[in-house]
């Protein structure tokens, strides 16, 4: 099995807002992946006391802990429960209803020698690649949908006809793409933030398929390193328009392998 993962925050010196990590348990019986993309904050830093990557480090700790260890539970199950314990942790000091209290987007996947289980929510993606090479992007693209139709995507956000993130409300899980594939048809997976995806969803020149290539061949710091290339050609946002001339960025990649045969 190969493993491997970079992040790099958008600014230097300005704390990194994602969140991204691996567990493989003892038993040998597969393992999970957590990838969030925190949401950054209004001045009023959204009612809360606390910064994102305080946000995500709980929110991501608990998810890839509940992934791991309660096999019982549905990844959705799980965000919801991750949701609640991350709330339940400054509750008592913040403004959880405020509409940008700390949130994020989130990729988990947990797999075992039967099943690949993934949940997505938000504008992060997930890649799974099958034993011949096929590439199937799994996306929650309620946000680009938004903005393909014109609409002005803040606003709407964690709102009916919107987009969701993890934030406060665990139910929100319930919005999410979920899903199962037999363990089999899947030799290799990646997991993305937006900022690590902006060669093929913001600047168009690259696709999922040569983002995975590039992933396995030079592994996330040289897809990383792609990324800023692009945006250090346009530096401002002029030729292609975005909310941040630099984001945050990360990648996870793992390959399987061949399944051993019983």
């Amino acid at each position: 099995m190969r493993i491997e993962t970079a992040s790099e925050p958008g600014t230097r010196d300005v704390p990194n807002e994602d969140f991204v990590s691996v567990a493989l348990p003892a038993s040998g019986a597969g393992g999970a992946l957590v990838l969030l993309d925190g949401v950054t904050p209004p001045p009023d830093n959204g009612g809360c006391v606390h910064s994102v990557p305080w946000f995500t480090a709980r929110l991501g700790g608990a998810l890839l802990e509940l992934s791991v260890s309660r096999r019982d539970m549905t990844l959705a199950a799980c965000l919801s429960a991750a949701i609640s314990r991350t709330a339940d942790a400054h509750r008592q000091t913040c403004d959880l209803s405020h509409p940008l209290t700390p949130q994020a987007t989130v990729v988990t996947v947990r797999w075992d020698d039967a099943w690949v289980e993934h949940l997505v929510l938000s504008d992060s993606a997930l890649l799974l690649e099958a034993p011949d090479g096929t590439l199937t992007p799994v996306l929650d693209d309620r946000i680009e949908r938004l903005r393909a139709a014109g609409v002005r995507v803040a606003p709407l956000r964690n709102l009916e006809g919107g987009f969701f993130t993890a934030a406060a409300d665990p139910a929100v899980t319930a919005r999410a793409v979920t899903g199962r594939t037999p363990r089999a048809s899947v030799r290799a997976m990646a997991a993305l933030t937006d900022g690590a995806a902006r060669a093929v969803e913001r600047f168009g020149a690259d696709d999922w398929q040569d983002t995975f290539a590039l992933l396995r061949k030079a592994g996330p710091e040289a897809l990383i390193a792609r990324v800023r290339s692009l945006e250090d050609a346009d530096p401002a946002g002029e030729e292609f328009p975005r909310g941040k001339p630099y984001d945050d960025a990360t990648a996870v990649l793992v390959e399987l392998g061949r399944q051993s045969q019983g």
